[in-house]
């Protein structure tokens, strides 16, 4: 089965499994790998497990840095393709801010922490790998595919990554990490399931102009996470989730009038 296939074949007889595979996959992959994670927790000490730290952070900068370049593609009449992405990321900032997007995500993660009585870092390692797990072009991609054709490829792949990056983020946060396999159910489960709707607007996700605004933009909020997991900087890459979402329509309400 190719990787990206024709989307206009829809095949209308996919079970539920066969829609949400890769997000099945993906979900004991986070769910082992914090495991192991945790198993070393007691093993390495503060230092190494430190250093595992700074790995996936210099990894998930450079991660974040190769999809931010999908700004540089985006057709978009007389308005560039990164000016789109700033505003994507300022308006969608905004209105995260004002939503206090961070403030629930970290009050869930807290009530989590009381309800299993995890560490200090429960919280911490529950929002930086919901964020990290759901938020790039391959959980976009990969569970379009998933949903339109029972392609489960994609997801297969970032399922590793994801069990890997487990390892080292529940090493140094503990348990909090497994919980974030709750988001990734949630919203890659419910993107593969969504996928029918977008069968007749995105005939190539690929290459359509609003996935990749839309995995740019992912990218600047990747760097930002890759950021504070290196301790540069905390900042509050939550807030920004709503951009994920004004840049699609940005694109929409700009081709409107041009």
């Amino acid at each position: 089965m190719p990787l990206l296939p024709l989307w206009l074949i829809y095949p209308a007889t996919l079970s539920l499994w066969d829609k949400t595979s890769g997000t099945w996959i993906n979900l004991i992959t986070v769910l082992l790998g914090s495991l192991l994670g945790l198993l070393l927790q007691d093993a390495l000490p503060r230092r190494m497990q430190r250093i595992i730290t700074q790995g996936l952070g210099l990894l998930t900068t450079f991660l974040g840095v190769t999809m931010a370049e999908s700004l540089l593609k985006v057709p978009a009449a007389h308005i560039d393709g990164i000016i789109l992405g700033l505003i994507a990321i300022v308006v969608g900032g905004v209105l995260g801010e004002w939503w206090q997007i961070e403030t629930h995500l970290r009050t869930l993660g807290n009530w989590l922490q009381h309800r299993v009585k995890g560490g200090g870092n429960f919280t911490e390692g529950f929002v930086a790998a919901s964020l990290l797990f759901c938020v790039g072009p391959m959980t976009i991609l990969g569970s379009l595919n998933n949903g339109l054709a029972g392609n489960n490829t994609v997801l297969s792949i970032k399922s590793a990554m994801d069990g890997f990056a487990a390892i080292a983020l529940s090493s140094s946060y503990g348990i909090g990490v497994a919980f974030s396999s709750a988001i990734v159910l949630l919203y890659q489960g419910g993107l593969s399931l969504a996928a029918g709707f977008f069968a007749q607007s995105l005939p190539d996700p690929a290459t359509a102009p609003p996935i990749l605004l839309t995995s740019g933009v992912g990218g600047l909020m990747i760097i930002g996470l890759g950021l504070n997991l290196l301790e540069v900087a905390q900042l509050s890459i939550a807030s920004f989730l709503p951009a994920l979402i004004f840049a699609p329509l940005l694109y929409a309400l700009l081709q409107q009038f041009t």
